[in-house]
């Protein structure tokens, strides 16, 4: 689609894209754009001591799990 065809049936063009179809737009019959459906960005992943002072553990994180085993039977 040439880009005043696209400018003309914009409305069209992004009810295509909501179906799910991409759209490409073109200037002189090349390609220059494609529409396609907006997909939010993924999650990133806090980098390792991000959260540093943020997270406390309790006194007694390092003690010894005797008979947490057996309380689950």
């Amino acid at each position: 689609m040439n880009i005043h065809q696209a400018k003309t049936h914009l409305s069209q063009l992004l009810q295509e894209v909501e179906q799910g179809q991409d759209v490409v737009i073109a200037r002189s019959g090349v390609p220059i754009a494609r529409l396609v459906a907006w997909q939010a960005p993924a999650q990133p992943v806090a980098a390792p001591g991000a959260m540093r002072g943020q997270i406390q553990l309790g006194d007694d994180f390092e003690a010894p799990l005797d008979g947490l085993f057996e309380a689950l039977r």
